[in-house]
């Protein structure tokens, strides 16, 4: 009987594999949690049987699973608002777990812990759909921030003590270095957590500890000889990150129907999560913050969901933001410079901004608007009959009919219409980021609602649109915002002082660039900031 027994479970065993239920088990491909070992091969490995054998529900077991860069699977991909040529020339990305060209598939993770280390995209999902990743926690050994606590000022010194996730060195010469596995931060950037106000402020502060002569007088405990000490303040927080965007926290490219649920984000490297080219991404109940007990401050070195170029639907509802050095959601797309019309349907486009390039910007069929990038106004709308990639920086156009006369050469860009979704942000908290909570140029409908932005450092709501600068298109046509609740916004300069801020880049104000926006029923709890300041819109209802 015990023979009998043993065989029905091998037989049970290995038909979550094989079987029409489609549900398998990491463990039945061998990757096993709590090893301390670096399972990046196997578990991939095992995302690609998957997707051989049709397995629909991939289970994870609780415990923690280490991804390191050494097995990891590498891909040129452009990302974004990430990186220059000079900057980062290699857009070589170093990807942890990658789901590629698969589909209708779901990880449930049943509380599990990933763990990253080194320098890593941490997750890629490419050329796939049906996407449904739920219940586990992502986390870094050593987060790509460094964060220290000015624990004591004295005449002349200042006492650091260190994050234990956030390693150092201390050169020879006295110097204090900021160092990972495998890599040290070459380019600092620094925000101030003020522990008293709550505020993430821009600071120097950095500068001057890295000048000075530093000591170690304990393990994480150091000193360093700053000489003047008043822009020092015991309890305050140094966060440090470095500016170079050389990989992708989680990167979402050309995919569709994808849904991430009930997830504990708490550390993404460069640049958070990307969503590029995709359609129909969502975020449920997702918290984007350092995990409970880890003294930390940040979760993500720059933005949190980055989407550009994106369609269908966006959501984002029920999650939690806080401990980011920019923005929390950014939603745009790219303007394109006309560099020169080659024939009467023909135009050589040119990607301006210095970190976005390289990527697909138009597919045959797409809808363009060529837009005056003094007015931002829509003067022409075509179809793309073909698309001609010349170079990393340069894409020759065909569309399907004559080019106005107006439109001139270096006066107009050009955006994708088709790749513009629609919006809906809900039920989410913003906190602990000293620039915006939400960014936002689509012209299909969206809604911000019933959420708090708490402390945000510049505006709660930023509606922008700009063809000369960050060239992040385009016009709001369909918005509202209601029943959000925003405490002690804008403290940071370069907010004008708005909670809600509307204002395009344009230079002439013959017609709104934006129309039909309603802020309705919001609640401004502030001192000597505006809730709302505006240029350019037509159609405004605020109550």
């Amino acid at each position: 009987m015990k023979h009998i027994r043993f065989l029905l479970v091998f037989i049970f065993a290995a038909s979550l594999v094989s079987c029409n239920d489609k549900v398998a088990n990491i463990r039945d491909f061998g990757v096993k949690p709590n090893t301390g070992k670096d399972v990046t091969a196997d578990f991939n490995k095992a995302l690609w049987q998957c997707r051989e054998k049709g397995v629909k529900v991939l289970h994870l077991e609780k415990g923690v699973y280490d991804f390191g860069p050494d097995d990891a699977a590498q891909r040129e991909i452009f990302v974004s608002n990430t990186s220059s040529e000079t900057e980062c020339p290699s857009k070589i990305k170093t990807i942890g777990l990658l789901l590629e060209d698969q589909h209708d598939f779901t990880i449930e993770g049943n509380g599990a812990e990933l763990v990253f280390h080194g320098k890593l995209t941490m997750m890629a999902l490419i050329h796939s759909s049906g996407i449904r990743l739920r219940n586990f926690h992502i986390d870094c050994e050593r987060p790509g921030a460094s964060e220290m606590m000015i624990e004591k000022v004295n005449a002349g010194e200042v006492f650091l003590r260190f994050n234990k996730n956030s390693w150092y060195e201390i050169t020879p010469e006295g110097r204090l270095e900021l160092v990972g596995e495998g890599w040290k931060t070459e380019y600092p950037h620094c925000v101030e957590y003020d522990a008293q106000t709550g505020y993430m402020i821009y600071s120097t502060n950095w500068d001057i500890v890295q000048n000075s002569h530093a000591e170690e007088i304990e393990k994480g405990l150091v000193k360093v000889h700053v000489g003047e000490t008043s822009s020092f303040k015991e309890g305050n927080v140094l966060t440090v990150r470095d500016r170079i965007r050389d990989q992708v926290g989680i990167l979402n490219l050309e995919s569709e129907d994808l849904e991430f649920e009930d997830l504990g984000i708490h550390s993404l490297h460069a640049i958070g999560v990307v969503s590029q080219f995709c359609r129909n991404v969502s975020f449920e109940n997702v918290n984007f913050e350092p995990r409970e007990g880890s003294g930390r401050i940040l979760a993500s070195s720059a933005d949190f969901l980055h989407f550009s170029g994106c369609a269908g639907k966006v959501v984002v509802h029920g999650c939690r933001f806080s401990g980011a050095q920019d923005d929390c959601i950014n939603i745009h797309g790219t303007y394109l410079v006309l560099d020169e019309i080659v024939s009467d349907k023909q135009m050589k486009l040119r990607f301006a901004h210095h970190q976005t390039y390289g990527m697909q910007a138009f597919w045959p069929g797409d809808t363009i608007a060529l837009v005056n990038r003094n007015s931002l106004k829509t003067m022409s709308v075509a179809a793309v009959d073909s698309v001609c990639r010349l170079s990393y920086r340069e894409v020759l156009l065909t569309v399907n009919q004559t080019i106005p006369s107006e439109i001139l050469e270096n006066e107009y860009a050009v955006e994708n219409l088709t790749w513009t979704p629609e919006v809906e942000i809900s039920d989410n908290y913003f906190t602990r980021t000293s620039t915006r909570g939400i960014l936002i140029t689509t012209p299909r409908k969206s809604v911000i609602k019933d959420n708090v932005f708490d402390k945000v450092g510049m505006s709660g709501i930023f509606i922008s649109g700009d063809a000369n600068d960050w060239y992040e298109s385009g016009a709001v046509k369909d918005l509202t915002i209601s029943n959000n609740r925003f405490v002690d916004c804008a403290y940071n300069n370069g907010s004008k002082g708005a909670m809600i801020l509307i204002e395009p880049t344009n230079t002439t104000d013959e017609t709104p660039v934006h129309e039909n926006i309603k802020i309705l029923g919001n609640q401004f709890e502030s001192e000597g900031r505006e809730p709302v300041v505006y240029k350019s819109v037509g159609n405004l209802v605020v109550e």
